[in-house]
């Protein structure tokens, strides 16, 4: 089944209901269902004009609004590729990303189109369509609203592809992740039974495949007013105020984009309470985030979501279930609690082999490699919404292994599991440091750094022979506050403690440490 045929569901059922809310130039503007369905159908009649077809790559530059969906939904109804990456990352980044995958079509903003002055591989791309004003050599995609709607799907079947993403590349050569239609749909399935999602509710929505869920599932998407590629940097005060005015009543976003809520003034933070439910993944969930949105929303479920670009979601933690023994637990060099695995997906903890390829395995050999309780290994994952591989086999032998038919995937992450059957999170398993201590892995720090109130962000790391903890802090943050870090550490063997104005993260969630970014800063500072 093409994706589109499950939007088109919604369009038949409640074609005059908001699909899409967002602001344009200071005001509201709202899409229904209906209208994104014609609009998508305008876009894939002006693209299949212009010679694009079934399986073509179409690359995509193109801020999350309403009018990205219906190029999204209109390359999907052709049977064509989305192709999206970071054009952020840089000339070099798009340059590797395009040779793994020439795409057939560029649709970008104007903006987006002065990449192609600095950039051979964009120049290449035959076909050019612009988003807004027009710009030399690209097809103005405003053209769509004079072409007679395309009122028919693509048939699809479930290993056709629909949507193809980067990963960053930060630790070597890109990987392309491709997500076909059958994965979207089991994807789409899942995050309906996970994350509730409900008929008639409105979403506070700032990551994009989620938006595409809330299509598929009736939702009131409400895009925050805002630079969405910079979650940590978002104005709280207009967001806040879009959730009163639209009577928003659940949300998932990066820890990043709830803690610039949470810095907002009173006044208007007092309007997060209006959510009943909040999710929060993409980066290392500490409870110190949790305890503040539960404080200013009571009666909200307020959960953490665990899960990767090629399995979301895995597994979850509600708030209200985290004891004083858990938190003990975390102060203690324990780890991150991320809870209860998700009813869809298989996840086992196998001896750390981060490194090297393992595998096949027979189905009696794999169950023989499960670490004993509280035992810490490799997380591994396997399901319908697990991807299965990456264009081109690239990065299939690092991260998938097989047992018997089934293909399982390596998140690079190292974890246990508890006695109650839940998740903890020990860091990522090439940031293990192994010396004549022992072995520790960053999380079982971090944790305990986290837990203080005038640290912003922390990153455990092994620097020049020794075991370097490297904090961002508060402004009420002084030697006391110092003097009692190194107590509540005194069983990890840190060497040193230093203070950056600033740690480096992630650009997608700002909320992840940016590792390799912080051990170039580290060789630049004095000793």
């Amino acid at each position: 089944m093409n994706l589109v045929e499950v939007l088109l569901d919604q369009c038949r059922r409640k074609p005059d209901a908001a699909a899409i809310i967002e602001t344009l130039h200071g005001h509201d503007a709202i899409t229904t269902f209906a209208g994104l369905e014609r609009r998508s159908s305008q876009v894939a009649a002006l693209l299949r004009r212009n010679g694009i077809k079934a399986g073509d790559p179409v690359l995509i530059f193109h801020p999350v609004s309403a009018e990205l969906y219906a190029i999204l939904l209109g390359v999907f109804r052709l049977g064509a590729v989305a192709m999206f990456l970071d054009p952020s990352a840089g000339r070099a980044h798009i340059e590797r990303c395009c040779e793994l995958q020439n795409p057939s079509a560029l649709i970008a903003s104007p903006r987006a189109h002065w990449l192609r002055l600095t950039s051979t591989a964009l120049r290449r791309i035959r076909r050019k369509f612009v988003v807004g004003r027009w710009v030399p050599g690209a097809i103005p995609l405003a053209n769509a609203q004079y072409e007679p709607p395309v009122n028919d799907c693509e048939p699809c079947d479930a290993e056709t592809p629909a949507l193809l993403t980067f990963t960053s590349g930060s630790t070597g050569l890109p990987k392309p992740a491709v997500r076909t239609h059958g994965f979207l749909l089991s994807q789409h399935r899942v995050l309906h039974r996970h994350l509730e999602l409900a008929e008639g509710e409105v979403d506070l929505t700032t990551l994009p495949i989620f938006l595409l869920a809330n299509l598929a599932s009736g939702l009131t998407s409400v895009i925050p007013q805002g630079d969405l590629r910079s979650p940590g940097a978002v104005e709280p005060v207009p967001v806040l105020s879009q959730i009163e005015r639209h009577q928003v009543t659940r949300c998932a976003a990066s820890p990043a984009f709830f803690e610039r809520l949470l810095a907002s003034p009173l006044e208007s933070r007092k309007n997060i309470a209006l959510l009943r439910k909040i999710y929060t993944g993409g980066a290392p969930v500490f409870p110190r985030l949790l305890e503040a949105l539960s404080s200013v929303a009571p009666d909200a479920k307020i959960e953490a979501v665990y899960g990767s670009t090629e399995a979301e979601p895995i597994a979850h933690l509600d708030a209200r279930h985290i004891t004083a023994a858990d938190r003990s637990a975390m102060r203690g060099g324990q780890g991150l609690l991320t809870g209860l695995p998700i009813p869809k997906i298989r996840l086992r903890v196998i001896p750390d082999q981060w490194g090297h390829a393992i595998g096949p395995f027979s189905v009696a050999e794999f169950a023989h490699m499960r670490c004993s309780t509280m035992q810490v290994g490799e997380i591994v994952v396997a399901g319908d919404h697990v991807l299965k591989g990456y264009l081109h086999h690239r990065g299939d032998e690092e991260s998938k292994f097989r047992v018997g038919d089934e293909v399982w995937h390596r998140t690079g992450d190292a974890g246990k599991f508890d006695e109650h059957g839940r998740l903890w999170l020990a860091g990522r398993c090439s940031a293990k440091i192994r010396d004549a201590h022992g072995e520790i892995y960053p999380f079982a720090v971090e944790c305990v750094a986290m837990e203080h109130p005038g640290i912003r962000r922390a990153a455990f790391v092994a620097y020049a022979g020794k075991r370097l903890l490297v904090i961002e802090t508060k402004p009420e943050f002084d030697q006391t506050a110092l003097k009692t870090l190194h107590q509540d550490l005194h069983w990890s063997s840190v060497d040193e403690i230093r203070i950056l104005r600033r740690l480096p993260v992630d650009k997608r969630h700002n909320a992840k440490i940016d590792y390799p970014t912080l051990q170039r800063l580290l060789d630049k500072m004095p000793e």
